[in-house]
């Protein structure tokens, strides 16, 4: 067998990031993970939605208004200052956290994302804390990811259309919503920019109209050309911006343990393995006094999970290029959130770190755990559906059978379809 040769292997790496977007499944987790979590945050404060963001807020809209005028932030509550304006935002954040979170026009959702994050938290900028940084920069990198191409409505659309009409599958519909957001959307966009409302930098409406156009060729290209050469220019150039970006999530989650880790071990509490008992301590950082007062009344598991957090922090981003020790800091890490959220009360922190570190999740799990969602929900289905000594629930046993096989051999297809990415 001869050895491949450098130019070889150089085109079969080119070819794999221009032809396929890499972790379809990584970022569908990702995708899903920061718009519950922005979801359920905006949920949680809804009753408190005007103290924070709105006209009762004590860091009122002229002072916002000033901040932003230095910094040269964006936030579109800016753009007025009635209340009524302010609940449409708001349940603009709402909707499109809820509608990206289901995979619903999935470009379109993500930008609506973006809107809606960035103006809520630029508008009360000190009411952040390290998960709204998170999610602050996941909402910009989603915009530019291909995040619907699994475990979404968008894929159960296009894989219907391109289904064969003896599978059952309906005659393709025009995308008429699409056409009506995207129009919406360019009007909004031409208000902005003609008001000078995207606070005052080039980069943020330079992208909106880059994705407004690119969206709007896809669409004329998918409609008048689908299997032209410019449809698979466009293809290439939406994978690469795709991989790209999925580089540099993956970059930031390792800059965030490295620097988080490495101002750790500078902190004397750190070198001695007392740091986690002071926030146990705290009364706003307790919100179960006994479990915290358990934990910290043992000096040595204060001091072995002190260490090991700095420990797992430290050592991860070295860690990528071995497999198994990644995947076991990687379970290390999600335990050691899911920890904080139940002992230091940060919830919603702790769900963003952990949408973020599933990015490094294998694709194999993922894929497994698809199929186990799907079999599960059609199983709960399939009883719902049942009729006490009635024959239909007998007749759909044995389908039922043949559902979980069908889905583990799609599930095995898909899994060898991007297994090169599993690592």
């Amino acid at each position: 067998m001869s050895t491949p040769s450098p130019d070889r292997t150089l085109a079969r790496g080119v070819q794999r990031i221009t032809s396929s977007a890499l972790g379809p499944y990584q970022s569908a987790v990702i995708r899903i993970g920061f718009s519950v979590t922005y979801l359920l945050f905006l949920l949680r404060e809804l009753p408190h939605r005007h103290e924070m963001y709105g006209p009762d807020s004590p860091w009122s809209w002229g002072m916002a208004k000033q901040l932003i005028s230095g910094n040269e932030a964006f936030s579109a509550l800016l753009w007025s200052d009635s209340a009524l304006w302010f609940e449409l935002v708001y349940a603009v954040a709402l909707l499109s956290a809820a509608l990206l979170m289901v995979g619903w026009h999935t470009r379109a959702m993500s930008v609506l994302f973006m809107v809606g994050v960035l103006s809520l938290q630029n508008r009360s900028i000190f009411l952040g804390d390290g998960g709204d940084n998170v999610i602050h920069l996941m909402a910009i990198y989603l915009v530019l990811t291909r995040c619907g191409q699994v475990w979404s409505l968008d894929a159960r659309r296009a894989a219907r259309r391109a289904a064969p009409e003896g599978a059952g599958a309906g005659r393709p519909v025009r995308n008429v919503v699409g056409a009506v957001l995207w129009v919406g959307l360019g009007l909004v966009l031409v208000a902005g920019s003609v008001a000078d409302g995207f606070g005052g930098t080039w980069w943020l409406p330079a992208l909106f109209w880059v994705l407004w156009i690119g969206h709007g060729l896809w669409w004329a290209v998918n409609r008048y050309a689908p299997r032209s050469e410019p449809r698979t220019l466009l293809d290439v150039i939406a994978n690469l911006v795709h991989n790209a970006t999925l580089v540099v999530i993956m970059a930031e989650v390792c800059l965030i343990y490295a620097t988080a880790g490495w101002y750790k071990i500078q902190g004397s509490r750190w070198q001695d393995g007392t740091a986690l008992y002071y926030p146990l301590k705290l009364d706003y950082f307790t919100p179960w006094p006994e479990l915290s007062g358990i934990l910290a009344s043992s000096g040595v598991m204060v001091m072995i999970l002190t260490y090991g957090t700095v420990i797992v922090q430290v050592a991860f981003p070295f860690t990528l290029f071995n497999r198994r020790v990644k995947n076991v800091l990687l379970v290390a890490m999600m335990c050691e959130h899911a920890g904080i959220a139940l002992l230091l009360g940060l919830p919603f922190f702790s769900m963003a770190m952990i949408a973020a570190d599933s990015v490094f999740l294998p694709t194999v799990f993922l894929v497994w755990l698809g199929g186990r969602v799907t079999l599960g929900r059609q199983r709960l289905f399939s009883r719902a559906a049942r009729v006490p000594g009635s024959g239909a629930a007998a007749r759909r046993r044995p389908r039922s059978t043949a559902e979980a096989v069908a889905i583990r051999s799609s599930g095995e297809q898909r899994y060898r379809q991007h297994r090169p990415y599993q690592q």
